[in-house]
């Protein structure tokens, strides 16, 4: 019998509702059913160019994911996870191995090419809705809240969504999607993969976003859906305030629903530390950790938040910084 773990809401929600699924893989594929839209689709900063799968879609997909659950054998052949699978591309393959079973898929991840060496993109789904043809584009996306000192114009807002290396932000990568992927079926080189004209372009976002305690901004002024998944960051020196008895570093792969994990991959605090301190001298990428407690022989994760090397507020700050002078 499943016993309760107290947690975050959405944790404690997730934890509840799909207990009985122990397959990760299984357990992905509903968190990306089942997990809030990253953004609010009503808000009139992304033109109607947000996606939503249905509010039913855990609900009805119940009985499917436990039988999945039960011999997961095909979906696992299909995922082909090797080392370097990038997460996003396995949660597009874990997307459309539910869009096939849904009877909705008309093609994944197709890629257009202008000439023989020139790719203009690539659709992530076209979808069959009732006699239409749509265009998603998906992402999964994970941004760390930095305001700093930084001052952005309001349209550029959402930068204060840093990604965890640095690279990219919440804004740059909405602007990418919504200027120039969701255009693609536009392309004349892209007309001969289309079966009929597109009805819809529009763009399914999933992920998690992460605060500093006591820091945010107004969800409807980024456009963040209120009910979006959160965690929190902190340096190196604040750790001992952030973990807990017993904690778990979350792989690349694992960072998408809760974990549910085996006791012996448990870390201590003082473990912990010190295992980030010798990896943040060499390596400088955050590292997610779970906090976890143990019932009926597994670890459940209670809340999540990444770590950072303790000069990543300063570099954060100067990513911001340029983006100010475009």
């Amino acid at each position: 019998m499943y016993a309760e773990v107290t947690g975050s809401d959405f944790q404690t929600r997730f934890h509840q509702r799909w207990h009985a699924l122990q397959d990760p893989h299984v357990r992905a594929l509903a968190w990306l059913l089942d997990a809030s839209d990253l953004l609010d689709p009503s808000c009139a900063k992304w033109r109607g160019k947000i996606a939503s799968l249905p509010a039913d879609a855990a609900s009805t997909a119940a009985d499917w994911l436990l039988q999945l659950n039960q011999s997961p054998e095909a979906l696992h052949r299909y995922l082909d996870v090797q080392r370097f699978t990038r997460l996003g591309r396995y949660a597009e393959k874990l997307l459309a191995w539910y869009f096939e079973h849904q009877q909705i898929l008309v093609a994944h991840g197709v890629q257009v090419q202008a000439g023989k060496d020139e790719t203009i993109g690539e659709f992530d789904f076209l979808l069959r809705q009732d006699d239409a043809l749509v265009h998603w584009e998906f992402a999964t996306k994970f941004y760390l809240l930095h305001t700093g000192q930084s001052d952005l114009a309001a349209d550029q807002s959402a930068d204060y969504f840093v990604g965890p290396n640095l690279a990219d932000t919440l804004g740059a990568k909405m602007r990418k999607i919504l200027e120039r992927q969701l255009s693609l079926g536009l392309h004349p080189a892209a007309q001969r993969h289309l079966p009929q004209a597109l009805s819809a372009a529009q763009a399914l976002i999933r992920g998690w976003l992460f605060y500093r305690k006591n820091e945010s901004l107004p969800a409807a002024q980024l456009g963040i859906s209120p009910a979006h998944c959160r965690g929190w960051w902190c340096s190196l020196q604040e750790l001992d305030t952030h973990a807990g008895e017993i904690n778990i570093i979350l792989p690349r792969l694992s960072w998408l629903a809760p974990a549910r994990m085996a006791p012996e991959l448990g870390m201590t605090k003082a473990d912990l530390q010190s295992f980030l301190a010798q990896q943040f001298a060499t390596d400088s990428m955050p590292v997610m950790i779970a906090v976890m407690v143990e019932k009926n022989g597994w670890l459940w994760e209670t809340e999540r938040g990444f770590v950072v090397p303790d000069d990543w507020q300063q570099k954060a700050e100067l990513r911001l910084q340029s983006l100010q002078k475009k």
